[in-house]
């Protein structure tokens, strides 16, 4: 799969993005703002498991946010089940050299698109910690609305704290 967002794009994961993903993986300002699955530190290993898992998924719902040269991020969905099984989370993050450029906000406004034209989708939805606005505005900029606060519903890092709610319908 490949989705071309002007300089960047969004596709499957490659063997070759292993080295890229640790690069950018394996930042704390990164970890402290991804659930605990992601690992910190962030090592080949983990690279290559992540790797291996993304690309045998069957139908395909996780994806590199990339350049030319080589995977900058992530981005996916998690398809949900039973009485919610037209609902997906969609997840993502960026290496810290590319924050505050729109990128995060084109992937997922596209990656929005392609999950309501992929699959029978009636809403998509994301989480964000209270200390990281920067990817509610970016939630935000891709017509993601606000639904709520979650009080107390994380515990990242030794604190429990809130996250916000977004989500998005298919019109």
């Amino acid at each position: 799969m490949q989705i071309d967002l002007g300089e960047w794009q969004i596709r499957s994961w490659r063997r070759s993005d292993e080295i890229a993903l640790v690069k950018y993986g394996n930042n704390r300002k990164i970890w402290i703002n991804v659930r605990d699955a992601f690992p910190h530190p962030y090592t080949k290993q983990d690279a290559r498991a992540w790797i291996q898992q993304a690309t045998q998924q069957n139908p395909e719902t996780q994806f590199a946010v990339a350049s030319s040269e080589e995977a900058i991020g992530g981005i996916g969905l998690i398809l949900q089940h039973d009485v919610y099984r037209k609902s997906a989370e969609i997840g993502y993050w960026l290496g810290e050299p590319f924050w505050g450029m729109g990128i995060a906000t084109k992937a997922v406004g596209a990656l929005t698109e392609y999950a309501f034209a992929q699959f029978d989708l009636a809403r998509l939805f994301a989480t964000v910690f209270e200390w990281n606005p920067a990817s509610a505005r970016v939630l935000e900029k891709a017509g993601y609305r606000c639904e709520g606060r979650l009080r107390k519903s994380v515990t990242k890092d030794g604190k429990t704290i809130d996250e916000f709610l977004y989500s998005i319908t298919r019109e």
